[in-house]
């Protein structure tokens, strides 16, 4: 039944705006079936090659191969990547918000990539805690920076094993996603509505917010994804420079596409996911 309204939902809304109002009823009918649609993929598969780690920590001119693969063996065994996801619903869109199972999210950029979607997939993926421990407990601060690279890069693969699990569960051809603190248009405080979706089911990958909207273990990244034909990348919208985690040049004729200042397009948090 849910995915018979889901394909309702996605007809109506290809008929135009005249059906809006038909879009919206069977939204707000897929919406209230409580039927389980949050999912925990624990022992997450990772491959943590030890020539891209070498690459990433620069080893190929600085030298250190054995250090770098005894420590890699090290962050092997402390590594524990686990991830929750949840099938949600646009339910409302607004001028610079949308709502989505219930919830207001306060972004512009988040509302304009939603226009014409109606479900989208709220996560949040960590590595765990041990490795972060592991680092704490070095006192050499190149074997701190060492675990703290390779952490980052687990953290990547890990969320892309996510994105490769919805592709292929729910037929989507293209993705892009969106994080909580990535754009000055979408802050950090937007993680309490996000956290509030999953109901106390990020607790169960051991992933909590802290006072300042951090989240613990430091070693995690969350968000939502949504169905797309052209990938987005919120670097695009992001105009600072010497950015290690860029992955798209920032294009300003986008910018004003999507109607936001500078500052609203600066990335404000981890570069990296």
């Amino acid at each position: 039944m849910l995915n018979a309204l889901a394909e309702r939902a996605h007809l109506a809304k290809a008929k135009g705006s005249k059906l809006r109002g038909d879009v919206s009823s069977l939204t707000r009918k897929i919406s209230s079936l409580k039927l389980p649609h949050m999912e925990k993929l624990e022992d997450i598969p990772l491959r943590l090659d030890l020539g891209e780690i070498k690459k990433k920590l620069h080893l190929n001119r600085t030298g250190g191969w054995d250090l770098g693969e005894a420590l890699l063996e090290t962050a092997r065994a402390a590594i524990r990547p686990r991830a929750v996801y949840k099938v949600c619903y646009v339910e409302e869109r607004v001028e610079d918000s949308v709502i989505i199972d219930g919830i207001c999210f306060r972004s512009r950029v988040l509302r304009k990539n939603l226009e014409e979607v109606g479900r989208v997939f709220a996560y949040v993926v960590t590595i765990g805690k041990e490795l972060e421990e592991r680092a704490s407990s070095c006192e050499d601060l190149l074997e701190k920076y060492f675990f703290d690279s390779i952490g980052n890069v687990a953290l990547v693969k890990a969320r892309k094993y996510l994105e490769d699990q919805l592709r292929s569960r729910f037929a989507l051809d293209g993705v892009s996603f969106m994080s909580p603190g990535s754009l000055g248009d979408w802050p950090i405080e937007e993680q309490r509505p996000l956290f509030s979706l999953f109901e106390g089911g990020e607790a169960t990958i051991g992933v909590r917010l802290s006072e300042s909207l951090l989240m613990i273990p430091i070693k995690s990244v969350s968000g939502i994804y949504f169905p797309t034909e052209i990938t987005f990348y919120s670097c695009q919208l992001c105009p600072r420079e010497r950015c290690e985690g860029r992955k798209a040049s920032f294009d300003k004729k986008l910018v004003r596409e999507y109607g936001i200042g500078v500052t609203e397009g600066l990335s404000m948090d981890v570069p990296y996911v």
